[in-house]
């Protein structure tokens, strides 16, 4: 009888793994950015209609970020899927987040 893993079968999506951060603890940190996921904002009173999903890596530890922030979900789309992991910071310039 054949077992399961023998099947080769994986999952089609990858989920995040690791405690969730906030944007605050991040900021100014050497991190990894693994992936992202852009999904509808579940907060109807948001400035942003969508919340990007980010899972990263900082001091060897994964974590998973989320943020409504328009600038660093408009910028991360621009980065090739070969591109990924990447190495970068978040800084907060005025209001906003970007990625450096």
């Amino acid at each position: 009888m054949k077992k399961f893993s023998d099947l080769g079968i994986k999952p089609k999506f990858n989920y995040f793994t690791g405690d969730k951060i906030k944007i605050t603890k991040v900021l100014n940190q050497d991190i990894i950015i693994h992936q992202f996921k852009l999904k509808d904002s579940k907060f109807e009173n948001s400035n942003s209609e969508k919340c990007l999903n980010i899972q990263i890596e900082m001091k060897g530890e994964k974590y998973v970020l989320f943020t409504g922030s328009k600038i660093l979900a408009e910028t991360i789309q621009q980065v090739p899927k070969d591109s990924f992991p990447f190495e970068t910071t978040i800084t907060k310039e005025g209001e906003s987040f970007q990625f450096n």
